[in-house]
């Protein structure tokens, strides 16, 4: 069953109607109540409908954005990654504590050529959110990736990372194990690593938990993903002491796709079906999968030194534009 954001009632309230009407079509042969022809009113009610959600996500508040970005319903890592690759052989631990399914990954095919895959995932029921920790990894599963993204330059792979995660996990036993030395390490890591590393931000980019596997030689963000030093709320609550200001403080943020390709912080921004993501999940991976492609082959024919090279100027860049 559909989940509409806040925003979208009117829409709801038309498919809610449309449904009701294809339900009585079935009973009826096409003609219902008052000689009312159901076939015609279900598509007045789907055209209209389908120009009020362009109408809606046309214009989308940053805020707005991130109630996309964070929908139960859209596609997660584990879908891209079973959608988009073949021979998929998941790799667990850390090699040091243990394994953290917040952070999945593995060697698999990605339209024929091995590569090694790495993605933050938040679960699509409450037993797989409570088995994945709603996708905010621990140190081991930053260690993870730091072991995949080595064994991935030991054996000359590329790297595809997806980013989904509202941060890193806050807990107390993450912060003895060593959070931020394990996320500063990955950051190193995606930084060193001498193979392509392409990174799609694919719902919600908070903090360093999304930058500890997102520092690469392409950024792509689907379009109504967010990324972002840290949540609306939390700013609004910091800052204004008020977490009714939570818009202002989106605003502020500047975290919406488009705000960040502006500031040349990120490089694509890979077009969502009307709706997003979570309405026409097919089409959506699919987009990200040709977007991987093409900027895929346009690193892979650099040398070790020019990787290296191109990506270190282009993080020390983003430190002088004003």
């Amino acid at each position: 069953m559909r989940q509409f954001l806040d925003f979208e009632k009117s829409v709801a309230e038309l498919e809610t109607k449309i449904g009701e009407l294809r339900q009585v079509g079935r009973q009826e042969d096409g003609a219902g109540l008052d000689g009312l022809n159901i076939d015609e009113e279900t598509a007045r009610l789907a055209e209209k409908a389908d120009k009020q959600l362009r109408t809606l996500y046309s214009k989308l508040t940053p805020l707005q954005k991130v109630q996309v970005a964070r929908h139960a319903q859209r596609p997660h890592a584990l879908d891209y990654i079973q959608s988009l690759m073949t021979d998929y052989t998941p790799l667990a631990g850390d090699r040091v504590f243990g394994d953290d399914q917040a952070l999945v990954g593995g060697l698999a095919r990605f339209r024929g050529q091995p590569v090694v895959v790495i993605g933050t995932e938040r679960g699509s029921d409450t037993e797989s959110r409570l088995r994945h920790n709603f996708g905010m990894a621990r140190p081991e599963g930053y260690r993870k990736a730091q072991r995949l993204m080595r064994m991935a330059e030991r054996f000359g792979l590329p790297i595809l990372t997806f980013v989904d995660t509202a941060g890193a996990w806050p807990g107390i036993d993450a912060e003895a194990r060593g959070q931020a030395e394990a996320i500063a390490r990955a950051i190193d890591t995606c930084l060193q690593v001498r193979v392509p590393l392409i990174a799609t931000v694919i719902g919600e980019g908070g903090s360093g938990g999304a930058i500890a596997i997102a520092a690469g030689d392409r950024v792509l963000m689907l379009e109504h993903a967010i990324y972002s030093v840290i949540s609306p709320e939390a700013a609004a609550s910091i800052l204004w002491r008020d977490p009714k200001m939570a818009p202002a403080a989106a605003e502020a943020l500047r975290l919406t796709a488009q705000d960040l390709k502006k500031l040349g912080l990120i490089d694509h921004v890979i077009d969502e079906p009307v709706g997003g993501a979570q309405r026409l999940p097919a089409e959506a991976i699919n987009r990200v999968g040709e977007a991987i492609a093409a900027e895929l082959a346009s690193v892979q024919g650099l040398s070790k030194e020019e990787l290296l090279a191109r990506r270190r100027e282009r993080y020390l860049e983003m430190t002088r534009v004003g």
